[in-house]
């Protein structure tokens, strides 16, 4: 494992996930034997949301990126000559054109940019195209903080105030005064300078105080290495009451649709208890008119024939 290679996929992961990863790397470096490089990667520090959705423009949309680099050369390169129209137009279009793709690669990862880190993206891109050295950080994809340009060109081109600021050429009677005044300055007799005292060095730190500081770092890792871990439970825990909490919705609709359904059958059984209970007291008025019926028809029979039965 290199530099190189663990920063990239350090500054590759979300800022929520930075430390853990950072963890890991440092531990694994010093598992390896390379002290020095478990060191560097210590020090790298988490990005802010707008530095790491730069970070991302450098990953996912490199080429846009490269163009956009490309026209901040051309500018720097024409600053001072005019004929920077299209050149800022097609700037423009590019930083409009990135700004929103940043934005949605960040939702995509579930970190939406706010108003804020939206115009901290758009100035890291525009000062991208006019400082070089801002150029370079940007292509890299390693940001830990958004970046800005003061002013209206490249850096190292002077602006219109400053030109006006630098002081005109005297006039040259006024440059012979001048020469006449530092020839006698130069004649005096220069002072003696008093001898600079010796600069004391500085102590180094006690083998103790550099084991201290190394265990509160680790520390303050892992420390931090365990809050992005209580963070994403604590999100997990939160999904999985939302699903929980649907789920008791569904029930509860469930439940209610049932009773309904157990009260709509009892009622239905009622009314049949009540139907068959008519059916029997008919069922018993018809048996009992019947049997008067052949009793009575059975009285008037002929002698000798049982009641009911017929001639031949």
């Amino acid at each position: 494992m290199d530099f190189s290679s663990a920063a990239g996929e350090l500054y590759g992961v979300t800022p929520d996930e930075f430390v853990a990863v950072r963890t890991r790397l440092s531990r694994r470096a010093r598992d390896e034997g390379d002290a020095a490089l478990a060191k560097r990667l210590g020090a790298l520090r988490r990005p802010t949301l707008p530095a790491w959705a730069v970070n991302q423009l450098a990953r996912s949309a490199a080429d846009d990126l490269g163009r956009l680099l490309d026209v901040g050369g051309e500018i720097r390169a024409a600053w001072g000559s005019g004929g920077l129209g299209d050149l800022e137009r097609r700037r423009a279009g590019l930083v409009r054109d990135l700004v929103r793709t940043a934005g949605e690669l960040a939702s995509a990862a579930g970190r939406p940019l706010r108003d804020q880190a939206v115009r901290e993206v758009e100035d890291t891109l525009q000062a991208a195209t006019v400082d070089p050295d801002v150029a370079d950080e940007v292509r890299e994809g390693r940001l830990a903080q958004p970046r800005s340009h003061s002013g209206f060109g490249p850096v190292g081109f002077p602006t219109p105030a400053e030109r006006a600021a630098r002081p005109r050429k005297a006039p040259a009677k006024d440059e012979r005064a001048g020469t006449r005044r530092k020839r006698a300055e130069a004649e005096k007799p220069k002072p003696r300078p008093e001898p600079k005292p010796e600069p004391k060095p500085e102590p180094k730190p006690s083998a103790a105080r550099v084991r201290r500081a190394e265990t509160l770092r680790r520390r303050a890792d892992e420390a931090e290495a365990a809050l992005a871990g209580h963070r994403e439970r604590a999100a997990e825990a939160r999904a999985a009451a939302g699903s929980a909490a649907g789920e008791v919705g569904r029930l509860r609709h469930e439940l209610e649709r049932a009773v309904a359904d157990r009260d709509a059958a009892e009622h239905r059984a009622e009314r049949a208890e009540r139907a068959l209970s008519r059916a029997e007291d008919a069922a018993r008025e018809a048996r009992a008119a019947a049997d008067a019926a052949g009793a009575a028809a059975g009285g008037r029979g002929q002698p000798g024939r049982p009641a009911g039965s017929r001639p031949r």
